[in-house]
């Protein structure tokens, strides 16, 4: 926690100069497309300072009250961030198209273009490192500050473009137009913010890490697991908890259980996954004898005609596997 504390305190400091420098162009030029990107760097500097204060907070250790811990909190900064972003993407058309019918004089558009690119350049390389390092720390607020930025940056160089074509050929209500357009791009990334932290904040199932389970336990199976079923994930923060029933052989001891069960805990955590993982076994019943891989299973009732290979459909059902086999049968 304490590098993307760091990481934070760094992006906040850069967006306040870097506001300042976009408000500077903006004084210089009166151009309201500046003014536009300037506006979207006041969201900048709110939207950092309210993912130190989320990290701070998730950082904090697990209590009675927070048994999984405060990581939840991270979607709700993404959110937050992505409602700011489209707040300043809805004012933005609003008074684009108030000066597309009220234009207000430019001037000194190729200064304002230089200060402009210099901001997008430095937008970029923060957000492309905040990114980077969201993947290594798994970290959703680096991740969804990073994307902030290099949307931020990707809006500058199409104001770049823009304020050098009106630079150009002298055609004034573009400036206008070309905020609409910066608006409209801004409301789209603010949006898919919000849906990815409202689908994080009702425990909506990743699964892309599900897929990557699947292919892990495929790999790596043993003959005694003969079905993982309702495998369910939830991600608080940096941390990803999992929890599924594995159906294994009913005459095991407890402790043979146990260390089947850890087996599959070490694995999946080995390969990279920082997991905590809740496994509920069930004992073997006779209709899962005709997909058991178990060699001289001493209770077998039927030979092995089938074998199930597991995938997101069937290892995310709450049923044990015979009655999704028998379904496609």
């Amino acid at each position: 926690m304490h590098s993307q504390k760091k990481i934070i305190l760094f992006a906040l400091s850069l967006s306040i100069l870097l506001m300042l420098g976009k408000f500077t162009a903006f004084f210089i030029t009166q151009s309201n497309a500046i003014l536009t990107d300037a506006a979207e760097s006041i969201v900048n500097v709110l939207a950092s300072a309210f993912a130190f204060y989320s990290i701070y907070l998730s950082s904090q250790p697990k209590d009675v009250n927070h048994p999984y811990g405060h990581g939840k909190v991270e979607f709700f900064s993404m959110f937050v961030e992505g409602i700011l972003i489209l707040l300043a993407g809805v004012l933005i058309l609003f008074k684009s198209g108030y000066n597309l019918f009220f234009p207000t004089q430019v001037k000194d558009l190729f200064d304002g273009a230089i200060i402009i690119a210099v901001t997008g350049v430095l937008n970029y390389v923060m957000g492309f490192y905040m990114v980077k390092q969201s993947k290594k720390l798994n970290s959703l607020t680096l991740f969804a500050d990073g994307k902030h930025l290099q949307t931020d940056a990707y809006s500058s160089a199409g104001l770049v473009v823009g304020l050098l074509l009106i630079y150009f050929t002298g055609i004034y209500y573009l400036d206008s137009v070309l905020s609409i357009i910066m608006g409209l791009y801004i409301i789209y990334s603010g949006y898919k913010l919000v849906r990815k932290s409202v689908g994080g904040l009702m425990d909506e199932s990743d699964l892309a890490k599900v897929e990557q389970v699947v292919e892990i336990l495929n790999a790596n199976r043993h003959s005694s697991w003969i079905d993982i079923h309702n495998l369910r994930t939830q991600t608080y923060g940096h941390e990803l908890h999992i929890d599924c029933h594995v159906t294994l052989p009913y005459y095991f001891e407890l402790n043979k259980v146990h260390d089947e069960i850890s087996e599959i805990d070490t694995l999946i955590n080995m390969k990279g996954l920082n997991t905590e993982f809740f496994i509920h076994t069930d004992p073997c019943l006779p209709q899962c004898c005709h997909y058991c891989r178990m060699p001289q299973c001493p209770v077998r009732s039927k030979v092995q005609t089938t074998d199930i290979e597991w995938t997101v459909e069937n290892v995310t059902r709450n049923f044990k596997h015979y009655h999704y086999s028998r379904e496609n049968n």
